[in-house]
C-alpha cells in the first residue's frame, strides 16, 4: 500500500476533522472519551443517540459498498476517518457488532432479501446487535457448541447457553452459531441464525467483571424462536459464515483498537517522562519494544483489510495484539510504581486489568496457534 495521502484523501481527513469538532459540542463534548475497553457500560443513552446522529451524516458503515448505505470507503479512507475520531476523542461506539462483523457477514453471505431487512438499522444505527458465538463448555473451541436449533413450522427452536455476550443487555438482534444437526461432524452441524432479543425465553444476565464493569453477559435461551429465513447461509453450513465473521473482526476492528492503543501508549511514554522511569534501561527497552509492536499490529490490520473476504491468517493479528496489549498492561502499572493505585491512574489500573482478558476472548491465544498451525501451515492436528 501507498500510504502517502493523495489530494482527495486530504480533503476527505479535513472533512472528518470539521464534521467531528463541529459536532462534538453539547451533551456530546461531555461524552467524549467514555466507553473505551473495560468501560463500555458507560453513557449508554448519550452513546446511541451519537450513533444515530452519524448514521444520518452519513458517517458509519464507511466501508460498505454504496448499495449498502455505505460510503465504499477505501482502506486508506477508513483509516484516516479511525485516526480522526481517536484524536478527537469521541465516545466509543455502540454498534461496532453489527457494523464491522454481522454487516459484512451479510453483505459477503446474506440473501438480498436479508440484506434489505437488516442492513438500513445498522446504518441508521437503529438496531443494535450482540454475538452469540461463546459458551461454557466452547469458547474458543466454537465448534463444539451445544445450543441448539429445530425447526417448528415457519420457525427455529432455539435453546442453550451463549456467555461473554458483548452488549447484549442493550441489542435487539443476536447472531447465534447453533447446532441444527446432531448426527453431523462437529463443524458440520452449525448454522447462523438472527435472533431477535427481545422475546419470551430469553434471559440475559449482566456479569460483572474485574474492572467494576459489565458490558458482556450470560445469555440463556428457553424456545426462544425466529423465521425460518434468518438462517445466513446453508443450513448446517453455519461453520464457514462463522469464520467470515471472525474475519472481519480481525481487520477493521483491529485498526480502530490500534488507534486506540496508540494513545494509550502516549500517555504511559509521557509518565515515564515524567517520573524518570524513562531512563531505566529494561523500562526504555520495554517502550521501545511496544512502540514496534503497535506498528506492526497497525500493518497486519491494513492487509487484513485489503482482502475481501479474510482466511485463518487473519488470526495472525488476534494473537499479535491480545499478547501485545497484555505485555503493556504490565508495563503501563509498572511505569507508574508505587502510585498506581492513586486516583489519577485509574485508567492504568483499568488497561491492566482489562488486558488479561485479551489472550481469551474472541479465540484464546492457544486456538489461534492452532489455527495458524492447522489451517494456514497444513500442520497435523493438536493431540486430543
Amino acid at each position: 500500500m501507498d500510504f502517502r495521502e493523495s489530494a482527495e484523501e486530504h480533503a476527505f481527513r479535513a472533512e472528518a476533522r470539521e464534521w467531528l469538532d463541529d459536532h462534538l459540542v453539547g451533551d456530546f463534548a461531555d461524552a467524549r472519551g467514555i466507553g473505551g475497553l473495560g468501560r463500555e457500560h458507560e453513557g449508554f443513552e448519550v452513546r446511541l443517540a451519537w450513533e444515530q446522529l452519524l448514521g444520518k451524516a452519513g458517517w458509519t458503515c464507511l466501508a460498505w459498498p454504496v448499495e449498502h448505505g455505505g460510503r465504499g470507503a477505501t482502506v486508506t479512507q477508513q483509516v484516516i476517518w479511525a485516526e480522526e475520531y481517536t484524536r478527537a476523542d469521541a465516545p466509543a461506539r455502540v454498534n461496532h457488532i453489527a457494523e464491522h462483523l454481522l454487516g459484512p457477514t451479510l453483505i459477503v453471505f446474506g440473501t438480498p432479501e436479508q440484506q434489505r431487512r437488516f442492513l438500513p438499522p445498522i446504518v441508521s444505527g437503529q438496531e443494535l446487535w450482540c454475538q452469540g458465538y461463546s459458551e461454557p463448555d466452547a469458547g474458543s473451541d466454537l465448534a463444539n457448541v451445544k445450543t441448539r436449533a429445530v425447526l417448528d413450522g415457519d420457525e427455529w427452536v432455539v435453546t442453550g447457553q451463549k456467555v461473554w455476550t458483548s452488549l447484549a443487555q442493550w441489542a435487539q438482534w443476536c447472531f447465534v452459531v447453533c447446532r441444527t444437526n446432531a448426527d453431523a461432524p462437529k463443524h458440520k452441524g452449525l448454522s447462523y441464525l438472527l435472533v431477535p432479543m427481545d422475546q419470551p425465553g430469553i434471559d440475559v444476565r449482566p456479569i460483572v467483571q474485574i474492572t467494576g464493569g459489565s458490558e458482556f453477559n450470560e445469555v440463556f435461551f428457553d424456545g426462544a424462536r425466529t423465521a425460518r429465513h434468518n438462517v445466513v447461509g446453508d443450513v448446517d453450513g453455519g461453520w464457514r459464515v462463522a469464520m467470515g465473521t471472525l474475519g472481519f473482526e480481525r481487520g477493521v476492528s483491529t485498526l480502530g483498537n490500534q488507534i486506540g492503543y496508540a494513545r494509550e501508549f502516549d500517555n504511559v511514554l509521557a509518565l515515564a517522562r515524567a517520573n524518570g522511569k524513562a531512563s531505566d534501561p529494561v523500562t526504555r527497552q520495554r517502550l521501545v519494544d511496544m512502540w514496534i509492536g503497535l506498528r506492526l499490529i497497525r500493518l497486519n490490520a491494513l492487509r487484513t483489510m485489503s482482502t475481501e473476504t479474510p482466511g485463518p491468517e487473519a488470526s495472525i493479528g488476534k494473537l499479535h495484539w491480545a499478547s501485545w496489549h497484555r505485555a503493556f498492561g504490565e508495563l503501563a502499572v509498572d511505569v507508574a510504581g508505587i502510585d498506581a493505585d492513586r486516583p489519577e491512574h485509574d485508567d492504568l489500573r483499568t488497561i491492566f486489568l482489562f488486558s488479561r482478558a485479551d489472550t481469551i476472548y474472541g479465540g484464546s491465544n492457544q486456538i489461534q496457534r492452532n489455527v495458524i498451525g492447522e489451517r494456514v501451515l497444513g500442520l497435523p492436528k493438536e493431540p486430543a
